[in-house]
């Protein structure tokens, strides 16, 4: 029985996939100053989060306190390892983990928009007879590269989790902290969102066991090309409901977004990709309709 990317054989949890959660997060992790002005922050410009940023991290972070990661990366951008802190900080069981800063994480690079209005560039891109986002500001990333960092940091993770060694008993122990909170709770708390690909996956055992539990904080742009590398390259599986518009939209801030990898006999070269949940929100209801940014760009 395949329970969101766990067999469960005999009451023993065994691993057949690395699981990555991808916590996606509109431009700039959660809101900031600018990010509410609509002005582009980039790489160049590094606001701190806001008040309402750090409410939706909180936010985000009640929401996955049951989730036992493995392994906590972030972009290295302030506003984003604000948000990874406070996310960390609400956990029950990985407070202590260490976070991971990589700079393939940044946001796409805006060279002269940065620290402009995002018309400005929509300005820039019409006087070059384009459109945003396919359009390069002077001294700015092409999609093209932004979708290599995403590209060469993905296999990093794939890598990663290969050659992890087993950890069925830690597991075991971190189903049995659950405080009799159900398996499908410990490990995903949005069972309702899960899409049907995902209920479906079941696999009779990979010879390769993967232990991996990957949270992933980084910003709107960039998410929005590694999920379209994820469709476009490697034929990610995707929910049934999932509109194109929701496909390409950008993230809310700290939406979250869950994606279940299978690596067949830990093969590199053929990931099976299938997203659970795209830009999920639910846990920000609370927080306020402030505290949902706009889907700008």
């Amino acid at each position: 029985m395949v329970r969101f990317g766990l067999t469960v054989v005999r009451h023993k949890i065994i691993k057949n996939y690395c699981e990555l959660f991808f916590l996606f997060i509109i431009s700039f992790s959660g809101e900031t100053r600018y990010n509410k002005d609509k002005i582009l922050q980039g790489q160049g410009v590094d606001e701190p989060l806001s008040a309402t940023g750090f409410r939706q991290a909180d936010a985000a972070g009640l929401f996955l306190s049951n989730v036992k990661f493995t392994h906590v990366f972030s972009s290295d951008l302030l506003r984003a390892k604000q948000a990874t802190a406070t996310i960390l900080g609400k956990n029950k069981f990985c407070k202590e983990l260490e976070i991971k800063y990589d700079a393939r994480l940044r946001e796409r690079k805006y060279g002269v928009a940065e620290g402009r209005p995002l018309t400005e560039l929509k300005a820039m891109a019409k006087a070059a007879g384009e459109q945003c986002p396919s359009f390069t500001p002077s001294g700015g990333e092409t999609l093209d590269e932004v979708r290599e960092r995403a590209r060469d940091f993905f296999e990093f993770l794939c890598r990663l989790a290969v050659e992890l060694e087993p950890k069925e008993q830690d597991m075991h122990d971190a189903a049995s902290r659950s405080s009799g909170m159900s398996e499908e709770q410990l490990v995903f708390p949005w069972t309702h969102h899960c899409s049907e690909a995902e209920r479906g996956s079941g696999n009779g055992g990979a010879s390769k066991i993967l232990d991996a539990n990957i949270l992933v904080v980084s910003h709107g742009a960039y998410m929005r090309n590694w999920i379209g590398y994820f469709v476009s390259d490697l034929n990610c599986t995707l929910p049934t409901n999932l509109t194109k518009s929701q496909l390409s939209s950008v993230s809310p801030n700290t939406g979250v977004s869950h994606f279940i990898i299978k690596l067949e006999n830990g093969n590199l070269l053929k990931p099976e990709i299938t997203c659970v949940c795209l830009n999920q929100d639910s846990h920000l209801v609370d927080v306020g309709a402030e505290c949902v940014a706009a889907k700008v760009f």
